[in-house]
């Protein structure tokens, strides 16, 4: 009997998952990112604080509302405080670190985006367009992890 080709198939079917399931992910970790990130905007904007001051609360505000959406979700499913908590770094951590580095990374190097004000297109079309580039750049990202049993595939266990 081969059984490295019996061993291919279960790797293959370990990788196998599918793309809705990706971008339902990506977007879930999409959708905290973005309120956080907003939000962190106009309160460093609103405070007169700097661009690297006003970034950093920003991230912050990123991870806190992508890391809740997944807390409430297995905290409603059942789990306790502490595991809950464990599950939603394990699901969510790498998700949002590529997509805020991605994200920030476009804000930041467009020119003038950070010093525009939150009146001003520029500033709304870099980090709407950032937030756009960051899905596509996170969703293979996901597909793979989900693959794998890691990431999303976490909470998947308790809904």
């Amino acid at each position: 009997m081969d059984h490295s080709a019996h061993h291919t198939g279960t790797a293959h079917d370990q990788m196998a998952a599918p793309w809705g399931t990706a971008a339902k992910a990506t977007l879930h970790c999409l959708t905290g990112c973005a309120i956080g990130e907003i939000l962190g905007m106009v309160i460093g904007t609103a405070l007169l604080w700097g661009n690297v001051p006003t970034m950093i609360l920003a991230i912050a505000l990123a991870f806190l509302f992508g890391y809740s959406f997944t807390l409430f979700a297995v905290r409603r499913a059942g789990l306790d405080l502490k595991s809950a908590i464990k599950v939603a770094l394990a699901a969510d951590t790498v998700s949002i670190a590529v997509m805020e580095l991605v994200d920030n990374a476009i804000v930041a190097l467009t020119p003038g985006a950070m010093d525009a004000g939150l009146s001003d297109g520029l500033f709304w079309s870099a980090l709407l367009g950032g937030f756009a580039v960051a899905f596509l750049i996170t969703t293979p990202v996901n597909k793979w992890m989900i693959g794998r049993g890691r990431g999303h595939a976490v909470v998947h266990s308790y809904h």
